[in-house]
């Protein structure tokens, strides 16, 4: 299915045109026609999945210039998502000149801003708090009249506290309101909120489409006896990346990193919560032109940056959240491209490993010394007792390879697996009971002699 298939009207046309799209992604092939319709969604896909358009395109298809009204309102979590929000409508505007678009976040000048809204835009896009304090504070921007309100990156607005914004704004709005959510997760408490203002939403999740399928090369290094930074700076010079993606896990240690790699002459971009606004501006502008090939920054930050020709992810330790971990990754690896994730860990990041690994994930364990890699065995390689026969019987089991796989056959194995622990666990259960015959007897024996005696 292609975009000439879809009967939008020539704005939006002209919109695809400029965009240079032919096709919809999965999740825009699932989301227009219900978005289009009026319909609440909730879509959920990872980074790089084409979200943004999902919402962007009935927007545009729906909004109607000759109508002097705010109509939609779009929300981001953080300023550089909203600004790479509002960069991505320049085409839109460049469709349809009549269309007003306004860009609302904190680091502008409120009077300036208020100045501004006297003549009303037809799209806000802007984070949560900004726009509830020009609303209902300023009085200055009229979302009431709005007929669409879209949150992106709904897990993150709810794990920053802006969700409460988001309630004051849409409690105040239209009862017909077309809500949309988009976001990599669905947390319970999303859910419960998502329910509170939507009628009958669809749910889109689109888990691994082929096209966007990463082919990621995922490498396990253990820091002992250095922390995250050393070893960060040790295995840096090991490689030259085309774009190298380093993720902190606090603020603090994004600063910190930074520091050390710019004292070292490693050109990069630094991007966490603690920039000033300026700096944040500065670190977008040389995101998108992918001036440096270094990028320093938190989960929060990077999330719904879409960096293009990331070769490199460095996780200095793993995050609480396993599907960020998962996020992280996920940046490398794609338009079959290969990709390469290093996970430098600690003693503390074992249980996060393991948890991967149950999800699917597998990672080579390599370390680094004077410069040169050595393969490890795996971390969790189960090592079997020499003079164990159970434990030898069971690798044999595992370790069977057959030609024509079945369905089934990882049950069956387990079975067999099963079947043998409990042969042998009769077994030593049998071979305790005649031990303790046998000591029974041999003490009878001696009481019997002591009697005689």
């Amino acid at each position: 299915m292609s975009y000439r298939d879809y009967m939008f009207k020539e704005t939006t046309k002209k919109f695809l045109e400029l965009e240079g799209f032919l096709e919809p992604t999965p999740i825009q092939k699932e989301i227009l026609p219900l978005a289009c319709k009026g319909k609440d969604v909730i879509g959920i896909s990872a980074t790089g999945s084409g979200k943004t358009h999902a919402f962007l395109i009935p927007v545009m298809e729906r909004v109607d210039t000759s109508i002097d009204r705010i109509q939609a309102v779009i929300t981001a979590p953080t300023r550089e998502l909203a600004l790479q929000l509002y960069t991505r409508t320049k085409n839109m505007q460049e469709a349809d000149p009549t269309l007003r678009i306004k860009l609302i976040t904190g680091g502008m000048e409120k009077s300036r801003m208020n100045e501004s809204l006297k003549v009303q835009p037809h799209v806000v896009i802007g984070t949560p708090g900004r726009i509830k304090d020009l609303f209902l504070n300023e009085k200055t921007l009229r979302v009431e009249s709005a007929d669409m309100l879209i949150v992106d990156e709904a897990d993150m607005t709810l794990e920053f506290g802006f969700l409460e914004d988001i309630d004051a704004m849409a409690g105040r709005m239209k009862k017909n309101l077309q809500m949309m959510s988009f976001s990599a997760t669905m947390p319970n408490a999303l859910k419960i909120f998502l329910k509170k203002y939507m009628t009958q939403p669809a749910m889109v999740h689109i888990e691994d489409a082929k096209q966007f399928h990463p082919q990621i090369e995922h490498v396990l290094v253990p820091c002992t006896p250095l922390n995250y930074e050393q070893k960060l700076m040790e295995i840096l010079p090991t490689f030259t990346p085309y774009v190298c993606l380093i993720f902190a896990n606090t603020r603090e240690q994004a600063a910190n990193v930074a520091s050390l790699m710019r004292d070292a002459g490693y050109p990069l971009i630094e991007l966490h919560g603690d920039l000033t606004s300026r700096e944040r501006t500065k670190a977008m502008k040389e995101l998108e032109n992918i001036q440096k090939p270094y990028v320093v920054a938190t989960d929060i930050a990077a999330r719904g940056i879409d960096i293009d020709g990331i070769s490199h992810v460095i996780s200095l330790g793993f995050p609480k959240e396993l599907d960020y971990y998962i996020h992280r990754s996920g940046r490398t690896g794609r338009a079959g491209k290969k990709g390469i994730c290093y996970a430098l860990y600690q003693k503390q990041d074992d249980q996060m490993i393991r948890a991967l690994e149950k999800r699917g994930i597998h990672f080579e364990h390599r370390s680094l010394k004077n410069g040169n890699w050595n393969t490890l065995e795996p971390l969790h390689k189960k090592k079997v007792k020499k003079d164990d026969p159970l434990e030898k019987e069971i690798s044999k089991i595992v370790a069977k390879k057959k030609k024509k796989v079945k369905p089934g056959y990882k049950v069956k194995r387990k079975q067999e697996v099963e079947k043998l622990k409990r042969k042998a666990k009769r077994s030593i259960i049998q071979e305790d009971i005649q031990r303790q015959k046998k000591e029974r007897a041999k003490s009878k024996q001696l009481e019997r002699r002591r009697n005689e005696e």
